[in-house]
């Protein structure tokens, strides 16, 4: 009797130790898989897939040249992603439609995305960039022989500020205040984009107009060909800027180079202000996709900056400072990846 009861709990033992070791070993399998999945997709998620709307802006603009190379490039890393370009009116109007959902991905400039956060829109909180791209230079640009030496002599001048959602639009307003002057009663606003005012300068229905964008923008190349214009200084205005609000910290002095329009400027460099451009989605879009889309943003660089000069000032080691935004998480994956 003694001898059964001990060749059952030796049994019911082994039993017990069989189990342990098949849970053990099926641990051990779910473990292994869990690594190679891992592995194999980043972020341990299905590889992204589908169409993907980005906004650029208006069509003779640098952003919507930018989109447009960034679209025929970002097959080679996302190559089950369709990206569909949206027009825009620029920086305002594409932060909107991020925010809204309407679009996964944008430019803007960072003093918009400031006064954008500033003013509590709808959706502000959610933004993060992917990276900081070029950066956009401001232009003033008038008819040779108009007499104009700073933004301080449009007083009384029709002039175009760009569109009521653009980033030239809020960056207009600003210079002018700088420059002494009230925007609703010392000159006459016009609400156009860059593919409108080069043809109102040309026809003389405006005289003169700014522009804030990567160098060379096209439509002022295409301009200077058909008619005589000069661009004038705005370096003069940068303490000014400064002092008015917080935002106008993102503008910095700098001076376009002497081929930025070789026609137009004959030479001779141009005292201005720029402000840095950043990729920016929000919190919602997908860690993989925005991995993805950053890489191919920073792997495309010499591409695109064959077509679009700007972008060849894409750097890896600078494009993680994307004040005012957060990056990303999956921003923050692909620069933990290349990281030295």
């Amino acid at each position: 009797m003694v001898s059964l009861r001990r060749t059952a709990r030796r049994l019911s033992g082994g039993l017990r130790m069989g189990r342990r070791h098949l849970l053990r070993a099926g641990t051990a399998v779910v473990a292994v898989l869990g690594v190679l999945v891992w592995w194999l997709v980043p972020g341990g998620t299905a590889a992204p897939s589908g169409t993907v709307t980005f906004a650029t802006g208006v069509s003779t603009g640098v952003y919507a040249r930018y989109g447009s190379l960034l679209q025929d490039r970002l097959h080679h890393e996302l190559p089950d992603v369709q990206l569909r370009l949206r027009s825009s009116q620029g920086s305002v109007q594409n932060l909107d439609l991020v925010t809204s959902g309407k679009a996964s991905f944008t430019i803007a400039a960072s003093d918009a995305v400031a006064t954008y956060r500033d003013r509590k829109e709808p959706g502000a909180d959610r933004l993060r960039a992917c990276a900081r791209l070029y950066d956009d230079y401001l232009q003033l640009v008038v008819p040779a022989g108009s007499g104009v030496r700073s933004a301080k002599d449009l007083k009384g001048m029709r002039v175009g500020v760009g569109q009521e959602r653009s980033g030239v639009n809020l960056i207009a307003g600003r210079l002018l205040r700088a420059a002494g002057l009230d925007v609703d009663k010392d000159v006459h606003t016009v609400h156009q984009g860059i593919d409108r005012m080069p043809d109102l300068l040309e026809k003389g229905k405006i005289d003169a107009f700014f522009w804030s964008g990567g160098l060379p923008t096209a439509a002022i190349e295409n301009l200077s060909a058909r008619t005589n214009i000069q661009l004038v200084q705005l370096g003069d205005l940068v303490e000014k800027l400064h002092a008015l609000e917080p935002e106008t910290r993102h503008y910095r002095a700098a001076v376009m180079p002497p081929d930025a329009y070789p026609a137009i400027q004959q030479g001779e460099p141009v005292d201005t202000v720029a402000v840095a451009n950043l990729l920016v989605t929000t919190d919602r879009t997908d860690t993989a996709l925005t991995e993805g889309m950053t890489r191919a943003a920073l792997n495309s660089r010499d591409r695109i900056g064959e077509k679009v000069h700007a972008a060849q000032k894409v750097d890896r080691r600078t494009a993680i400072y994307t004040a005012p935004l957060p990056l990303h998480k999956g921003a923050q994956h692909f620069y933990r990846s290349v990281k030295p």
